[in-house]
């Protein structure tokens, strides 16, 4: 970013002069400064964590693995994949004639599940340079085992599969699924999940709000207090809910349907987004994702959310539920929202019968991350 030298002093008073060099300073100091990225800032490449049999994949393993392969190969086609996995033989025989090889990387470790975008290293930018950021994951909220998926981080930096500088966080328990960042200083987040006593207990909202801030060199926090998903386990990540975009665009799930249990809660959500600013004091474009039908697996509905996709350079991958109109219209959506980016599809019935979905398995690292 080039800096404009040729400033006007008027009278070429001291003050002006001081006041001009004191702006192109504080411009200089912004540069410098870390920040979050937006998740479509330039990618090195993108984690999954493989199923194997002693996850809760076990009774369909050979399902959700032809899901994870597809998810894969798209992301292979357009830049590096990082699968961590306890058994590379395994996983390398079963994806070689389907994925670009040559943009596949191993790393061997032992895990409890799959879930990458919240046990997955959260990265910043300082200088020009990678700052990966180790968060605890209990287990969203002390639901399920996660001592082995909270050490994964730590040892893919340890091991060099991922380059930059470690930035222990481990005081306190986030996930990448519950932020989204704008890449400008603009955090959007859901009370539910944040707030939940079995993650921070000890700090109230401000305490957060104020850690956050800091932690990620923040202007402000959007908190959202309404929408959920039934069978969702993440205590209402924003990932499921609501996606912010580029050009002050944020995607949302709306539910028509007022005999919907989630109607109710869904239209209090896009009533407070409409009251969202940017930091130009400016409203959001909003732009509703379609509601998925009801999914139903033994016996319990599950949250099938069109707002899980995941950006990647060039594309968007979004996941799909065998639901032909709503597929369409959710592409159709996010190809407003992503005019210049290939809009790709990928069946995730498989991942919705473990509770979560596409964006859920995944977790983008920005350039000079993945090597």
């Amino acid at each position: 970013m080039a800096i404009n030298t040729n400033v006007a002093f008027e009278g070429n008073s001291e003050k002006s002069l001081q006041l001009s060099f004191d702006h192109i300073l504080n411009q200089s100091i912004e540069m410098r400064a870390a920040f979050l990225p937006s998740e479509w800032y330039p990618q090195s490449g993108v984690q999954l964590t493989w199923p194997h049999i002693n996850t809760d994949w076990a009774y369909m393993l050979e399902e959700v693995e032809r899901c994870f392969i597809k998810i894969a190969k798209e992301i292979a086609k357009r830049e590096l994949l990082l699968i961590v996995t306890p058994n590379v033989d395994e996983v390398r025989q079963k994806i070689t004639n389907e994925v670009n090889m040559d943009n596949v990387r191993f790393f061997v470790c032992d895990t409890n599940d799959t879930w990458a975008r919240d046990h997955g290293a959260i990265t910043m930018i300082e200088e020009e340079k990678p700052l990966l950021l180790d968060f605890v994951f209990n287990g969203w909220g002390l639901k399920f085992a996660s001592d082995l998926d909270n050490q994964i981080t730590r040892h893919l930096v340890q091991n060099k599969a991922l380059e930059g500088k470690y930035a222990n966080h481990l005081s306190f328990v986030l996930e990448g699924g519950s932020i989204e960042s704008d890449g400008q200083g603009t955090l959007l987040t859901t009370s539910e999940c944040l707030l939940s006593p079995n993650r921070n207990a000890q700090m109230n909202k401000t305490d957060i709000e104020d850690y956050l801030k800091s932690t990620f060199n923040l202007q402000q926090v959007l908190w959202l207090d309404y929408g959920y998903l039934a069978g969702d386990d993440t205590d209402s990540h924003i990932d499921t809910l609501a996606r912010i975009c580029p050009h002050d665009t944020i995607v949302y799930v709306e539910c028509n349907d007022t005999t919907d249990e989630h109607y109710e809660a869904l239209n209090a959500m896009k009533e407070q987004l409409k009251t969202f600013r940017t930091l130009a004091e400016k409203p959001y474009r909003l732009l509703a994702l379609p509601m998925a039908d009801k999914v139903v697996f033994d016996g319990e509905r599950l949250p099938a959310t069109y707002a899980n996709f995941l950006i990647v350079n060039e594309a968007v991958l979004y996941p799909t539920y065998q639901q032909p109109e709503n597929d369409k219209k959710a592409a159709e959506v996010l190809q407003e929202a992503f005019p210049n980016y290939e809009i790709v599809g990928i069946d995730c019935c498989a991942l919705i019968k473990q509770h979560g979905s596409l964006h859920c398995v995944t977790m983008q690292f920005p350039k000079g991350v993945i090597r």
